[in-house]
């Protein structure tokens, strides 16, 4: 595989760089305060490489309410749904951030993004690790960015001369009509294609996606990156669709700068060995 692989440090010496990337931090007030982290240790190791370090565990979530009887009738789309994922997104997102500014963070990575879509309310929860350069002051509220990029690929990103700004996030569920009685007969018993679900999974998509878009013109990103992506039928509505995708604004933060990767050949692969007996 292939990967850019920076030292933990210019001795070489691990276990010191292990104490050293989880050292306890420094809260901004000056209490000292035991580090919590969602970050395995190689992402740890990674971000201190590029003398940043984590500073806290930091959750965001909100609970919308949707009338439950949205979901069963109608064309185009169920747009108070989409809007309740909207504010439930928006909230999230705002109350992480304001957990990162709390402890003094340039940022926050890492961030797992959890969804429950029920007929009575939207669930959106994030928890994520709020990350600074090691010994940093603190910045203005408004340059604390969010970002759902690994620290591997935090660190990547700022060594190729990038750097993330937020989050974006765009969401449409939609109507899936139903088809004729007539046409549901006859299609019972033939391998077709249900262009009602089609349609309305494309004209989700293009919805979210324009959003998703909006947002990160919105954050004066140049472009978005780490895109996840979720679709398909909802379990308790069988003729609504979701699409909803999120991904990282990045802007350049310099000059892009080529990364020369390094290639590592694993030496504890299972060994595949076949009895040649039968070959003889």
């Amino acid at each position: 595989m292939t990967g850019a692989a920076p030292s933990p440090n210019a001795s070489g010496d691990l276990p010191a760089a292990v104490r050293q990337a989880l050292a306890v931090a420094e809260p901004v007030g000056g209490a000292r305060a035991g580090l919590t982290s969602d970050l395995t240790i190689d992402e740890t190791l990674i971000l201190h490489s590029v003398a940043w370090a984590p500073r806290d565990l930091v959750v965001g979530l909100s609970v919308q309410s949707v009338p439950s009887s949205i979901w069963s009738w109608g064309s185009g789309e169920i747009e108070l749904a989409s809007r309740a994922h909207a504010r439930a997104f928006a909230h999230a997102v705002a109350r992480l951030h304001a957990e990162a500014v709390a402890v003094g963070a340039h940022g926050v990575v890492g961030v797992h993004v959890e969804r429950r879509i029920l007929a009575s309310h939207i669930e959106v929860e994030l928890v994520g690790t709020a990350v600074a350069p090691a010994d940093a002051p603190r910045i203005p509220d408004g340059q604390v960015f969010v970002s759902d990029l690994s620290a591997r690929d935090f660190a990547l990103l700022l060594a190729g001369g990038w750097r993330p700004v937020a989050l974006a996030v765009g969401a449409s569920f939609t109507y899936a009509p139903r088809r004729a009685v007539g046409a549901a007969l006859r299609q019972q018993t033939q391998n077709v294609e249900l262009t009602n679900y089609t349609a309305a999974l494309y004209d989700a998509r293009s919805t979210a996606m324009e959003r998703m878009q909006r947002a990160a013109l919105d954050a004066h990103g140049a472009g978005i990156v780490d895109v996840t992506v979720t679709e398909g039928p909802l379990r308790f509505a069988a003729h609504a669709i979701g699409f909803t995708a999120w991904g990282t604004v990045v802007v350049p933060a310099s000059s892009s700068q080529t990364i020369d990767p390094l290639t590592v050949v694993s030496l504890d692969d299972a060994v595949n060995a076949f009895d040649v007996a039968p070959l003889a």
